[in-house]
């Protein structure tokens, strides 16, 4: 039995949005944004753990920025860091798979 298209419906609208006493509000508009971190682990440049441990040591230190804190660290060179900043700050558009 195939399921039912206005049911179907339903659950996607009601995944987008949340109805609430004002009208509805977006829970979510387009795609999600890429931070620079989730790029680095796409890449496999950096692991979750490794951009964790980045991302830690970034919040203790002020002013740092989570490439050098990463290459700080020891996971990746900072040339390959920068390298791969550039290409980020680069893009127009993000691939879905």
């Amino acid at each position: 039995m195939s399921p039912n298209p206005k049911t179907t419906n339903q659950r996607d609208i009601n995944h987008y949005f949340e109805y609430s006493s004002s009208g509805v509000e977006v829970l979510q508009d387009g795609l999600p944004e890429l931070h620079f971190g989730e790029y680095l682990v796409e890449r496999d440049i950096l692991d979750r753990f490794q951009l964790l441990r980045a991302l830690q040591m970034q919040d203790r230190t002020p002013g740092a920025r989570l490439g050098e804190c990463a290459a700080a660290l020891g996971y990746a060179p900072i040339q390959q860091i920068e390298r791969a900043y550039r290409e980020f700050a680069s893009l127009q558009t993000v691939l879905v798979a």
